[in-house]
């Protein structure tokens, strides 16, 4: 184990760490050994982690010295931050400053930095045809990550940039699921027209990010960028239709409709499917699916996905 590389992983009891763990743990010949970072070792999903053989060390992602004596050592670094957890791209920025002023004391050797475009390079402040929020936002939960990567670039840190899709994970835990209209039929309801949307299942973020390492220095300096599939909401629905073994029909809700639907972070999310949807051929066009497939041989397509999820669904 000693002569092995270790690579931090941060959120390593979230979606996309978790994932990236389970792909280091799994791969017995590997050349890599993980160190899963997390604010609470003491937490079921922490302990799950140590039981599978990950070395769970405490980190906070706020306090930059327990994540610069967490960084010791390590060969790579998986970098992701959680937006969710606070709703502040203030806050989702200082947090890559930190990250990258760690990884740069540490001598980290390859650092992935999970982000997403800044939508303001598409669509400036002063462009009306999504509202401006928080006064200097389009899509605050893009914009962050993306003016985040400057931290990496600036250092000069050896930094891949892994470019995200929609999680369908999303239609398990954060109430995207096909819903029970008032004829008890089920509707898959999302604002997307009829464009198409890159979206990938959460392990296979983790595959591809391990893949990444894998490599060594042939992707540092890129961007690389993923999908399982490019699927329109019709679709979806139709697969969910497959699935589920009923009929599920698509409702193309209008971005104004969606952004004002109240849950915290819906004018967030209806912005990005309208960036989405404007931006259909560039936004498909960087996640490229056959790229992705090369990377991780395994990478699910939404059916799959499906037929292996379908009963973790909640259906309403």
């Amino acid at each position: 184990m000693t002569d092995k590389k270790v690579i931090a992983v941060l959120g390593a009891t979230g979606a996309q760490g978790g994932g990236l763990v389970r792909a280091i743990l799994k791969d017995t010949e590997s050349d890599f050994s993980v160190r899963a970072l997390t604010r609470n070792p003491d937490s079921d999903k922490a302990k799950a982690l140590s039981e599978m053989g990950a070395d769970v060390v405490a980190a906070d992602i706020d306090d930059y010295e327990s994540l610069k004596n967490a960084l010791s050592g390590t060969y790579g670094l998986y970098a992701v931050t959680n937006f969710w957890e606070h709703f502040s791209p203030e806050k989702e920025t200082a947090q890559a400053a930190s990250i990258a002023k760690a990884a740069k004391e540490t001598n980290v050797q390859h650092v992935i930095w999970s982000t997403l475009e800044d939508t303001r390079n598409w669509v400036p402040l002063d462009d009306n045809r999504m509202p401006t929020l928080a006064g200097k936002y389009k899509v605050p939960h893009f914009d962050s990550k993306g003016e985040a990567e400057k931290y990496f670039t600036e250092l000069n840190l050896p930094v891949t940039f892994l470019l995200t899709s929609f999680y369908w994970e999303n239609f398990i835990y954060f109430g995207m699921a096909p819903k029970k209209t008032n004829d008890g039929k089920l509707a898959l309801s999302l604002p997307l027209g009829d464009r198409k949307l890159p979206s990938i299942a959460v392990e296979d973020i983790g595959k591809s990010a391990y893949e990444i390492f894998k490599r060594g220095n042939e992707l540092i300096g890129k961007k690389v960028g993923i999908s399982g599939e490019h699927l329109t909401g019709q679709q979806m629905a139709d697969s969910f239709t497959k699935a589920l073994g009923q009929e599920v029909v698509y409702n193309a809700v209008p971005f104004d409709v969606f952004r004002g639907l109240g849950f915290p972070g819906a004018e967030d999310i209806g912005n990005m499917f309208q960036f989405n949807h404007d931006f259909e051929e560039y936004f498909c066009g960087v996640r490229n699916v056959d790229s992705a497939k090369a990377l991780n041989p395994s990478l699910q397509n939404f059916d799959s996905w499906l037929a292996h999820n379908k009963d973790r669904i909640p259906i309403e």
